[in-house]
């Protein structure tokens, strides 16, 4: 499923200060691939979505891996996928009676009504680098003007500014050995 750019063109507009007919072609191409890494980095759709997974429970409890959970339609177990009762969804986790054993699967309402601010902004920020530089120019005179571009405008990549206003989207797992 194509999953919709997290940002429009006349938001691309707005954020460079442009008309929207003063955008190229290319503007929908940028918000797209800017979405796409976008949602890579936080491992998150962002988008209202209804999804199906298939989950292992881990001490009785099972984490839905898209944010926020919205609601939680079904909860099935066994090979012939029999409805489970006495589930409880706590925040983005369900906790499952001790009777289920091996995999659930899980079909459930996930995302935001609208984009986070601060998402569409690293999206908006990554679209405009590129739309701006699009040839990945380190450094450019023409006459008497020299223009020298940073780093982080080269190419279609998060710098770590956006990196880290990504992170609190992303689920960190921790692995810890027991003897």
């Amino acid at each position: 499923m194509v999953l919709p750019p997290l940002a429009t063109v006349d938001e691309l507009a707005a954020w460079m200060q442009r008309d929207p007919a003063e955008l190229p072609s290319s503007a929908p191409m940028a918000l797209d691939t800017a979405s796409a890494i976008v949602r890579a980095e936080a491992r998150q759709s962002f988008t209202r979505r209804h999804t199906t997974v298939a989950l292992y429970p881990r001490a009785g409890w099972a984490t839905l891996p898209q944010r926020p959970v919205i609601t939680v339609d079904a909860v099935r177990a066994g090979s012939v996928l029999d409805p489970v009762s006495g589930w409880t969804l706590v925040r983005d986790r369900i906790r499952l009676p001790r009777s289920v054993g091996g995999p659930v699967v899980v079909t459930y309402t996930h995302g935001y009504a609208t984009v986070p601010p601060d998402v569409r902004a690293v999206v908006l920020t990554l679209a405009g680098r590129v739309l701006n530089n699009p040839a990945d120019l380190r450094q450019e005179t023409v006459g008497g003007v020299s223009v020298t571009y940073a780093s982080e405008t080269i190419g279609a990549s998060l710098a770590p500014a956006d990196r880290d206003l990504l992170a609190r989207y992303r689920r960190v797992a921790a692995v810890v050995r027991l003897k």
